[in-house]
Order: C-alpha cells, then structure tokens, then sequence
C-alpha cells in the first residue's frame, strides 16, 4: 500500500508521493519492497493514487530489473489500508497473501528467518508486533503470557499495552471477503484492526514479537524520516553494507545473475549505491 495523501509530511509531499523521498540512499519504497522479497515473495501487487502511481511504475517497471513480477493498480481515495484487499482481490485470486504499509521500515539479522517462519506457520493472520514508548500513536495489541492476543484497539487513549501493531500483515485466502464485509469507521476508512479483530474473534490471529535485535520504522512523519535516515546511514557506513537494497536481495536468491545486474547498474555505477554493486558483483566472481 503507497497512497494516501502523506499530510503528515507536508509539503515536502504537496507534490510528489512520500514512497518516493528518499530515506538516506534509496527511495523508502525499497524497504518495504525489500522485506516482501525477504519473504520469498515474487508477484507484487502496488496500490497507490492516480497521482502517484505514474510515477512509481515509471521508477520500479514491471520488476524484472529484482527478479520480481510488479503489477498496479489505483486507489481513488484514501479510504484505508484495509480497502488494497478489495482492490487486490482479482489479483490474489484466492490465494494467501502479505500486506506492507509504504512508509514502514524493517530490518534485523535474523529478518528473513523470522519472515519465513511466520508465513510457513500461518493459520489465518499473523501480524507483527514492537515495544514502542508513545503507545497513543498507534494500533495497540494486548497479549496474554503466551504471547497470545487478547484485543486490538486503534489508537486508544488508554492502552492495555506498548506492543504496537506494525504495517506488515499476513492473511489467508480469505482476507479479500472479509475486507469486502467491513464498514467504515469514525475516519470514514476500512480500518485494517477492523479486518485483524474479524481473526482475533474467530481464534486464527497470531502475533509474532520483534524485540530485540530488530527495528521497526514508520517513516510517515517529520521526526521518524529524519531518524531513518540517519539510523540507515549511520549502520551502512559502519558496516559497509546496505540495507533493503533489492537488487542485492535478488542477486542472492537467483533470482538475476550477476550478467543481468551489471547491465542495469551501468547508469548508477558512478554513484556510492551503484558501487556498492559493483562490489558485489566484483565479491561473487
């Protein structure tokens, strides 16, 4: 999902999408990109505004440049997270499926292992859940001591808990019919907790924790791009190695060869992102 009007980041976004800004070296849709790719998957399906998506497709194509197959498709208005599973329904076509919000950043060493793992062990939806210290500022989930999960509040004003819930969900084939019987909330908006309380009350909601050793980022305001940024900057110039580069992620997988990737970096390859694929093309020969 990249729509929206990305208000909270106005006017640097009056007139271009916030997917498309830059978080450090990259436009902040490779990160949300990049942890679909983490998790094996291969056919993307890319929402966003009449305004915005021309541009979008103008930036990522059809995807074969990541070894991935990149479809999309409008949302009118800004009517909720939840509304891209109706959108997307003839593209899932029953099959199960991931949602990612644009703005929302992941990463950690053991990501990917965590991303496989959940979707192998899914039953229904599984959503991601991360100790936050302003608790107001977003969808809440309250877990038992099991880790199980108890009740899913938007924003509330008293929250049972920390453990925010993030923008990356993985459902069952039934995640379109159930979008497809929400109504609108007090923000005139399909509310994705709306969608994740149908699985909590049918028992088929399972939270994974990422706790330490992972970060999550939404990057929707002044204050949390400025952070991004310079945390991804300050951890790649300190290792040497990116994080959510796509093209790496692709190359690692087979999903492009080596011969395929020098061919697209050859614009880039004056600039810090195209020489560090350089040199990673340079490490696998």
């Amino acid at each position: 999902m990249a729509g929206g009007k990305g208000t909270r980041l106005l006017p640097a976004t009056k007139v271009i999408s916030k997917h498309l800004l830059p978080i450090y070296d990259k436009p902040m849709i490779y990160y949300p990109l990049s942890t679909l790719m983490l998790s094996n998957i291969r056919d993307i399906l890319i929402i966003s505004s009449p305004r915005d998506l021309p541009l979008i497709e103008k930036l990522l194509g059809d995807g074969s440049n990541f070894g991935i197959r990149i479809s999309y498709k409008y949302q009118e208005e800004p009517n909720g997270v939840a509304e891209g599973l109706i959108i997307g329904k003839d593209f899932l076509k029953d099959s199960c499926c991931a949602l990612i919000l644009g703005d929302n950043i992941f990463f950690g060493n053991l990501l990917q292992h965590k991303l496989e793992k959940a979707i192998k062990e899914n039953r229904g939806a599984t959503i991601f859940s991360y100790h936050v210290n302003e608790p107001t500022r977003f969808a809440i989930v309250e877990t038992n001591n099991k880790h199980e999960p108890l009740s899913i509040e938007e924003k509330p004003h008293f929250p049972k808990s920390d453990l925010a819930v993030t923008g990356l969900y993985f459902y069952d084939k039934n995640a379109s019919l159930y979008a497809s019987e929400l109504i609108t909330s007090i923000r005139n908006e399909y509310e994705i907790s709306d969608l994740n309380n149908i699985y909590l009350k049918k028992g088929k909601l399972k939270v994974e924790e990422l706790s330490r050793g992972f970060t999550w980022i939404d990057a929707g305001t002044h204050k949390s791009f400025i952070e991004a940024s310079q945390l991804i900057y300050t951890l790649e110039n300190r290792q040497g190695l990116k994080i959510s580069c796509p093209e790496e992620i692709a190359l690692y997988k087979g999903w492009i060869t080596g011969s395929q990737l020098f061919d697209q970096t050859k614009d880039i390859k004056s600039t810090n992102y195209g020489k560090y694929i350089m040199k990673i093309l340079k490490n696998i020969n």
